[in-house]
């Protein structure tokens, strides 16, 4: 059943009256158009987007010409250590000295809400492919901020609710002491509860945390069924080593990767990571088009693209192909089209734009397989359910955007 919304924005999609700009706001402002992509580089999250982000990104403006209404298409990246005020101070920088035309990836909810604000303060257009916080698309959503691979409620849905019908019905979070912990360990917490469990506690732990031992401790202590690790990147691959150490899963409680990607398991290896259930938007080997991607994707990197890559991909195409379709790299423009224009590529499929900003895509409930049941390298995934787009995130006129009109 389509909401009002996305029968709107369907029908909109059919017959687009032609936009007419202003003479002054044609072509694009400065000779080229500018891509910046910021995120965790060196740190905690370096596997989960890292520089393969920037590589993705490149794929995209390449794919697409390399040129975009005869402009030079050139992306830009730093690194923003997960840390706000870093980010901010070069998303500033790029806005007022680089001729930066949008920022992209922004791993971190912290950093991305920071930056998605800077944005909209600047009139800039922001895809946050990264961050997961339903925050951004939700009272923080911006007229020019777009949410494009996963969020905090995509997890939840998939890999919260998956759980609590096979019988996990009682749980414990491990969770990340920042923005996108809280709002992870909340919305799974809301579905365990509305499925019939219960939570019976969590823990908060700094983020880069190498022991989790105390933690783990809590957790084995509770007596739940299931173990929420609310955290991702090397934090969720060091709980998952010390839970082996401890015996938590031999002990009789399952562990549940509320965001974990390929390149964690891969990180992390078959043997430790067998018989997780996790949440992608993204698997290489999911059909033809997705294996050509990812063949190009591992010629470019060494590695196999997860979500947050092939999504980085995404975005940077479509915000191209925003930019022709509007005639003009003018930000108003541009988010106007990026709103009204299907998302249809390798990462999406057949996605849509709500009026908050939240792209629309089906998710993948994936179980991690057996060593002995891989075919070899990258051959990681048994995909168990498919979670249609609106399943999987919030309707808009639910998420709390003050833009978003009924």
């Amino acid at each position: 059943m389509r909401t009002p919304w996305l029968a709107a924005a369907l029908a909109a999609t059919a017959v687009l009256p032609a936009v007419v700009l202003p003479a002054a706001a044609q072509g694009v402002s400065d000779g080229k158009v500018k891509i910046g992509i910021l995120n965790d580089q060196s740190g905690v999250y370096a596997d989960f987007g890292g520089k393969s982000s920037v590589e993705a990104a490149k794929m995209a403006a390449e794919d697409f010409g390399g040129k975009v209404l005869d402009a030079p298409i050139e992306i830009v990246s730093a690194d923003h250590q997960n840390k706000p005020d870093i980010a901010s101070n070069i998303a500033r920088e790029w806005y007022d000295t680089e001729q930066v035309d949008s920022i992209m990836e922004l791993t971190t909810s912290s950093v991305a809400l920071a930056v998605q604000g800077l944005s909209q303060e600047k009139k800039k257009i922001d895809i946050v492919t990264g961050a997961a916080t339903t925050d951004l698309t939700g009272k923080a959503c911006s007229p020019y901020g777009f949410h494009w691979a996963y969020d905090t409620h995509s997890q939840a849905v998939g890999t919260g609710g998956a759980l609590v019908k096979a019988g996990g019905d009682s749980w414990f979070f491990i969770t990340a002491d920042y923005a996108f912990g809280y709002s992870l360990e909340e919305q799974t917490s809301t579905f365990v509860k509305q499925e019939g469990g219960q939570v019976l506690g969590s823990v908060r732990v700094p983020l880069s945390t190498t022991d989790f031992s105390s933690f783990l401790l809590q957790a084995q202590a509770s007596g739940s069924k299931v173990v929420g690790l609310a955290n991702a990147g090397l934090d969720t691959s060091n709980a998952i080593k010390g839970a082996a150490e401890f015996g938590i899963v031999a002990g009789g409680q399952r562990l549940a990767a509320l965001l974990f990607t390929l390149a964690d398991v891969h990180g992390l290896g078959l043997d430790a990571a067998q018989g997780l259930s996790l949440t992608e938007g993204f698997y290489w080997d999911r059909d033809d088009a997705s294996r050509e991607f990812g063949k190009r994707f591992m010629e470019r990197t060494g590695n196999m693209p997860n979500m947050i890559h092939a999504g980085t991909y995404s975005a940077v195409l479509q915000y191209l192909k925003a930019i022709e379709a509007a005639g003009t790299d003018e930000t108003e423009a541009v988010a106007k089209k990026l709103h009204e224009m299907p998302v249809e590529d390798v990462f999406a499929g057949k996605g849509t734009v709500g009026p908050n900003g939240r792209m629309f895509h089906d998710m993948y409930l994936m179980e991690v397989k057996k060593p002995e049941d891989s075919k070899g390298d990258w051959d990681y995934y048994n995909v168990l359910a498919t979670i249609p787009a609106q399943e999987a995130f919030i309707d808009p006129a639910k998420s709390g955007c003050p833009l978003v009109t009924q």
